[in-house]
């Protein structure tokens, strides 16, 4: 895999390793991990992303189920 500008989010606080990144894919795509498993990076693209944004703030997506 190639080298990526990671972003982290502004919610990490601390710089340790349990925080959100983000960075640009192919395309119009984007690539998600998380900094504690930084081999593991899922993409999907911009559309799909803020659709899950949108429905986490408006209450729409939760935590999963145990």
């Amino acid at each position: 895999m190639s080298e990526r500008d990671w972003q982290r989010s502004s919610f990490c606080g601390g710089g340790g390793n349990n925080c959100v990144e983000l960075a640009t894919a192919q395309g119009n795509g984007v690539a998600i991990r998380e900094s504690e498993t930084p081999g593991l990076v899922v993409s999907t693209n911009r559309a799909a992303l803020r659709a899950l944004v949108l429905g986490v703030k408006a209450g729409e997506v939760g935590p999963p189920r145990a």
